[in-house]
């Protein structure tokens, strides 16, 4: 049941449990029935697009929005009534809300000096913070003399002062330039595993959530549509949106047309194709299968050997052929003018592409294919 709770620790309680969250603004629901348990220390990002309702969920986390019903249980818990500043987390805003006229070094002690630490342990605490960021020579600067990287760290230092038992990161890394954000991924990773802080970070970046997350969740409509490993969530979509949402994929329509125990047929515009497993269906019923594009194979129509012993090939010609360096993609337009995606990475250096018009064949086997509900 992708909409229940996941996994608990090894005491057999969750770190963190919600219970049904709801959340309306009027008339509009926009968390709707949510239910997640998190063990401690997993870092979990919750994915979605603009408006499905991630944000008003860690709103309500944090302390800021008052759940319509449901409960908030922290390590048993229920924090669900308690103020923003009564609860044991810490967020780390979208915007980083450093104070401008504030030094790095103050920035972090900031929180410490309202909670009413003592000088010493206000500086021992600060350094540490610091070294743990790599920020010790920019302590002094303000954040107008800092890189978008290194004002990510100071927010992120201050968040990770207080050690909160947990941290909320909103779109952490959205504010960075594509290729800082690519090198910040794994920085901001390896600081939190090094504190060992259960985090949950909100995100609309697949690659983001995909590269930090131990788990993942798929968002729509204010309700969690899958939850799993990064690998389990891209390889095994639950349904048609999240197969969708995440990443590239090709969708082939048609009808049951064979089920056996170990296999199934289905009918399709494009011709038959042959997944590698039974799905226990009613032969003519409405079925949707699915392929990511590097999983597909682009063989010249006529090479010897071209159509594989087993698996699927469905003839086609190359409408667009564009070239990225580490790969390559292709269209290829296949029976009833359905075009297919396909990766192609570039292993060798004077291979020979493909060019726009060549016959081929698609070519991919029967259990990189995934069955797909609505």
């Amino acid at each position: 049941m992708t909409n229940g709770p996941g996994n608990p620790d090894r005491k057999g309680q969750a770190f963190l449990l919600l219970d049904r969250l709801v959340k309306r603004f009027g008339e509009v629901t926009a968390v709707d029935e949510v239910s997640l348990a998190l063990p401690r220390g997993e870092i979990f990002a919750l994915l979605g697009s603009s408006g499905c309702g991630k944000s008003t969920l860690l709103r309500m986390l944090a302390g800021f929005e008052s759940p319509s019903s449901g409960r908030i249980v922290l390590e048993g818990e229920d924090i669900t009534a308690l103020r923003p500043h009564q609860r044991p987390i810490n967020m780390m805003f979208q915007s980083y809300a450093l104070f401008p006229h504030l030094s790095a070094w103050d920035n972090i002690a900031f929180g410490l000096r309202r909670h009413g630490w003592k000088r010493e342990e206000v500086a021992a605490r600060v350094e540490r913070m610091l070294a743990l960021v790599q920020l010790g020579p920019q302590a002094r600067r303000k954040p107008h003399q800092l890189s978008g990287g290194q004002q990510q760290r100071v927010a992120l230092a201050r968040s990770l002062a207080l050690e909160p038992r947990l941290l909320l990161l909103d779109e952490p890394l959205g504010a960075l330039d594509r290729k800082l954000r690519a090198q910040t991924q794994f920085e901001l990773q390896a600081i939190i595993r090094e504190v060992g802080v259960t985090c949950l970070i909100v995100t609309h970046d697949q690659e983001e959530a995909m590269t930090l997350a131990d788990r993942m969740a798929v968002m729509s409509a204010g309700r969690l549509l899958q939850v799993g490993t990064p690998r389990d969530v891209y390889e095994m979509p639950a349904n048609r949106f999240v197969a969708d949402f995440i990443g590239n994929i090709n969708i082939f329509e048609g009808t049951l047309a064979e089920d056996h125990p170990d296999h199934c047929v289905v009918a399709t515009p494009q011709g038959s194709i042959r997944v590698g497993h039974g799905i226990t269906g009613i032969e003519g019923q409405a079925i949707a299968v699915a392929v990511r594009p590097e999983k597909v194979r682009l063989v010249a129509a006529g090479a010897p050997g071209a159509a594989p012993a087993a698996g699927n090939a469905l003839p086609g010609r190359i409408a667009e052929a564009a070239y990225f360096g580490s790969h390559s993609g292709y269209r290829v337009e296949l029976a009833g003018g359905m075009r297919l995606q396909v990766t192609v990475p570039n292993a060798d250096r004077h291979g020979d592409a493909l060019p726009a018009g060549a016959a081929v064949l698609a070519c991919f086997d029967d259990d990189a294919l995934v069955v797909l509900a609505d």
